[in-house]
């Protein structure tokens, strides 16, 4: 009997050339950093007003309320009975200026005064409620941009559904 020898050949394993890999994931990766959208998150404090505030039953004096009312149309500064002043849209946009200016004149009378109420009738745009508390914590006195002079107005805020 013959003996036949088998020779296999010997095959060389090849390696994966992941060059072209990595050259496209260097690419992505750069891409996907400058293509993020980095947000800036600013918070709004507010505090929401509780059943049992008011006057203590020794005060003889009644607390001094400020209210900013934002509907569609027109923002409404009250004293919680009556309205005292209305402003209405400049150009589809609420004046905060004008709003501003009203609430200097209040911080005036009333110094120690800290807190506000505003108001909001349903439907009120996110931004356009921004708008109005800022308005209502910080007041422009003179200037624009840069520039401008701000004064602390009523730094404690506090939201409810206009009536």
């Amino acid at each position: 009997m013959s003996i036949r020898h088998h020779y296999r050949r010997k095959q060389k394993e090849e390696d994966i050339d992941v060059t072209p890999l990595l050259n496209v994931m260097v690419v992505l990766i750069a891409f996907l950093i400058f293509s993020a959208v980095f947000t800036r998150i600013s918070i709004q404090e507010i505090i929401l007003p509780t059943q049992g505030e008011g006057g203590g039953a020794g005060t003889d004096i009644a607390p001094i309320i400020i209210e900013v009312i934002v509907r569609q149309n027109i923002l409404e500064i009250g004293n919680g009975n009556s309205v005292i002043a209305s402003i209405p849209k400049l150009k589809g946009e609420y004046d905060i200026e004008q709003l501003s200016k009203y609430l200097l004149q209040f911080k005036k009378q009333y110094p120690d005064k800290q807190d506000v109420n505003i108001l909001l009738e349903p439907d009120i745009e996110y931004e356009s409620m921004i708008q109005v508390m800022d308005a209502v914590k910080i007041g422009l006195v003179k200037g624009e941009g840069v520039g401008a002079e701000q004064v602390l107005l009523f730094p404690q805020v506090s939201l409810g559904d206009a009536p």
